[in-house]
């Protein structure tokens, strides 16, 4: 059974559920060099903390792209024939969007619209924050729905889409869609 070839993948998962250790793993295996987009901020000791770890995973191969905003611009950049690059993650990204008070949707869309137009592959990783319970406060319930979009639009723009739940993938797209016997 040959392997299904792809330009686009998402890779969906809940924190801590493998999902960058996946998407790592799957550009490292590939025949180009792999250059990581970070788009997380250190606004603290705990995040500094994780953004070092996340940097003493990945090996002298890879080229690092820190861009906290500017995300699809940063892959219309980096993107080539010559490397694949991961988007870790489009969750912070948005989130970063949201402090900034810019136009999540207008956003979300230009990045799922320059997805069909990069010339190399990329992997996006994102949370998948819809399967919890209702947020308390307006802001928190704005983002969870602001980030249920991208992911759609992102799951849409990608030729693959796969969920990470403790450290395993379950390929979601594409998949045959269900019919009905008469």
């Amino acid at each position: 059974m040959s392997a299904l070839q792809i330009r686009s993948l998402l890779v969906l998962g809940g924190a801590r559920s493998g999902k960058s250790r996946y998407a790592q793993s799957l550009a490292e295996s590939s025949a180009v060099r792999p250059v990581l987009i970070a788009t997380a901020q250190a606004h603290d000791a705990e995040m500094t903390a994780r953004i070092a770890r996340h940097a003493a995973e990945r090996g002298p191969n890879w080229m690092l792209v820190e861009e906290p905003l500017e995300l699809a611009s940063a892959l219309r950049r980096e993107a080539g024939v010559d490397r694949i690059v991961v988007v870790d993650c489009a969750t912070l990204w948005l989130s970063n969007l949201l402090l900034q008070e810019a136009d999540l949707a207008k956003e979300s869309e230009e990045l799922a619209h320059s997805v069909q137009s990069l010339p190399g592959p990329v992997i996006f990783v994102s949370n998948e924050v819809g399967s919890g319970i209702v947020p308390e406060n307006a802001l928190a319930r704005a983002f969870r729905d602001a980030q249920g979009r991208l992911n759609q639009a992102l799951a849409k723009a990608c030729d693959c889409v796969v969920l990470v739940t403790a450290g395993l993938a379950l390929q979601l797209k594409p998949a045959e869609e269900p019919k009905f016997r008469l």
